[in-house]
């Protein structure tokens, strides 16, 4: 079991299962929600993902039409996101993470908006939109 809290400890999850794709994403919006170069995310089941601590903490803002960020209101540490389109996978964000893991980094996405101060000096897959 996996499990995450925010940067002030206010809320707390755990997830039961592992973690086997991680995606740098570069587009604009998660660059802006996460205040760096682009942000390291996690796909997940969404009925396998539990929030144990400060569930009245959770704070919503939907960056389009379909798709929301989650955060702490307290702290500011975005958990994760999802789309009302796919209700049933969620997009941890990996920084939340308090236990280890042993996934490594699959491929970045959105790399035709990187931004222009970052270079991509790896040799995963990159996409310029999500695959």
């Amino acid at each position: 079991m996996l499990t995450g809290s925010c940067l002030c400890g206010g809320i707390h999850y755990q997830y039961e299962g592992e973690i086997s794709e991680i995606a740098m994403c570069h587009c604009g919006q998660c660059r802006k929600a996460q205040g760096s170069a682009f942000a390291t995310n996690a796909p997940l089941f969404s009925a396998k993902f539990h929030i144990t601590q400060g569930e009245d903490l959770l704070k919503t803002y939907y960056s389009s039409e379909i798709k929301k960020r989650v955060f702490c209101a307290n702290c500011g540490s975005p958990l994760y996101s999802q789309r009302d389109d796919k209700l049933d996978v969620l997009r941890l964000r990996l920084g939340s993470l308090d236990t280890a893991i042993t996934a490594k980094p699959s491929y970045h996405i959105y790399c035709d908006s990187k931004a222009e101060w970052w270079t991509i000096d790896d040799s995963l897959p990159k996409f310029n939109k999500t695959n």
